[in-house]
């Protein structure tokens, strides 16, 4: 046999190899496709995934903050509330306090009062008694005390208290007070003691 006789075959040998591994490495390049492609997909959901946590955090985070605002108005409103009450409570212990105390000096008042409206001859003893009177009405408003204001007034129960009715006069209403015969005072909306008076039938 010839060296080229030899040498077909063993080109015809060479040609199936590679015609076989042709196959082969076409297999393997459509197998590494579809791998690359899972590749990538897992990549997508991977991001996705993590784009998914970030927004769950975020709206997580959104809603404590909300909690926490509310909590905080709540507690906000509850200290305002508090203080409120706390100073109307320190007020009225307040009001409780001076009324009280301006109760035991209303009987020396009246008599004041009825001094200053008594006949007398002795001036300058009248002119003495005015003016204590005059700085007992002052020292009142100090104390924020005020005299409830009764004469030729409707009668109002809630502020005066009737001793007596008279009939009416010419050109008086009925009801009307037409004489007190004792000062009446109230502290803010408090009554410290009702006005006593005389009323028209």
């Amino acid at each position: 046999m010839s060296e080229e006789t030899k040498k077909q075959p063993e080109t015809e040998q060479e040609q199936a190899a590679a015609e076989t591994k042709a196959p082969a490495a076409e297999s393997d390049k459509q197998e590494a496709e579809p791998a690359a492609e899972k590749t990538e997909k897992k990549d997508w959901f991977g991001k996705k995934s993590k784009e998914l946590e970030a927004v769950k955090a975020k709206l997580d985070a959104e809603q404590a903050n909300a909690k926490l605002k509310d909590q905080m108005l709540r507690t906000a409103a509850e200290y305002d509330n508090y203080r409120k009450r706390s100073a109307r409570e320190a007020d009225q212990k307040f009001n409780d306090g001076v009324s009280h105390a301006v109760n035991q000096i209303l009987a020396i008042l009246d008599t004041l009062d009825m001094a200053a409206n008594a006949e007398c001859t002795d001036e300058n003893y009248k002119k003495g008694v005015v003016m204590t009177l005059d700085k007992a009405e002052k020292a009142l408003k100090t104390l924020n005390i005020t005299e409830i204001e009764s004469m030729g007034k409707p009668f109002d129960p809630n502020f005066m208290n009737a001793v007596q009715q008279v009939p009416a006069e010419d050109g008086q209403e009925s009801g009307t007070v037409v004489r007190v015969f004792q000062k009446g005072y109230m502290i803010g909306d408090k009554i410290i003691r009702h006005a006593t008076v005389v009323v028209a039938e």
